[in-house]
């Protein structure tokens, strides 16, 4: 089985060297092709304006300049030998839960993937609110990676869908289980905008990720989350709203 990472944190990510043992206990054919650098909240930008370079880190091991789509088609289009069997995009620093999927360069980089007829699976650590930088523990995930990905290997998944795993911020040990669960919504209204002052005197804004409050329903991700399992989520790429269709299409009818 070929496997292909990606993930929007960069080549030099610590949740990429645990997505790497993660995939190494399920094959020995896997290929890495990742961002150069950071790209989170990238979404699924691609670049259009300035040339995308590869470089080579060793064996099967590459970095794109550019964001997590661009990095999943240069994966696909010049640099693995055949298409592969399986797409593991992570491990995330940091959730990708409810609402958060939109701006998600690391489920983003899965629906590349999805779109090409790929099975995708997106997969992120959440961490506590006090952890920073290299302080986040990717104990969950690198225990619990390999035992949810087995039960989706054999799964036939539906045209231009994809899954979305998040691990609780918990010790292995403390985590209760898998929850296969909807994707939840969380209130952007409490969200803040930083605002500070640079060293020549000008001012500048930074989106500030504290301050969101979480609103878990029954049977979402940010639910299973706060109640301590690893939560999977079906997404699908299709983002029509089928029940307005009829609705719109009598509103121009008339």
């Amino acid at each position: 089985m070929r496997i292909l990472l990606t993930n929007d944190d960069g080549i030099n990510a610590p949740g990429l060297e645990v997505l790497e043992r993660i995939a190494a206990a399920l094959s020995d054919d896997v290929w890495v092709v990742a961002p150069a650098e950071e790209q989170s909240g990238a979404g699924h930008s691609l670049t259009l304006t300035r040339p995308v370079r590869i470089r080579t880190h060793g064996e099967r091991r590459f970095s794109v300049t550019g964001t997590p789509t661009d990095a999943v088609t240069m994966g696909l289009k010049k640099l693995l030998p055949a298409p592969p069997d399986l797409l593991l995009s992570g491990v995330n620093r940091g959730a990708n839960l409810g609402d958060d999927i939109t701006y998600s360069g690391t489920v983003s980089a899965a629906i590349e993937g999805a779109l090409a007829g790929i099975r995708s699976i997106a997969l992120s650590q959440v961490y506590a609110g006090d952890s920073v930088g290299d302080a986040v523990s990717f104990a969950a995930a690198e225990a619990w990676g390999a035992r949810v990905l087995r039960p989706l290997l054999g799964l036939p998944f539906a045209e231009r869908t994809l899954v979305n795993v998040n691990f609780p911020p918990l010790g292995p040990e403390a985590v209760q289980g898998i929850r296969v669960v909807r994707q939840g919504f969380h209130d952007y209204a409490r969200g803040s905008v930083v605002e500070g002052t640079d060293p020549r005197g000008y001012r500048y804004y930074w989106f500030g990720l504290h301050g969101i409050e979480h609103t878990p329903g029954h049977q979402t991700d940010l639910e299973a989350i706060a109640d301590g399992y690893v939560a999977v989520t079906p997404l699908q790429v299709d983002l029509t709203h089928h029940e307005s269709l009829l609705g719109l299409a009598e509103r121009f009818a008339r």
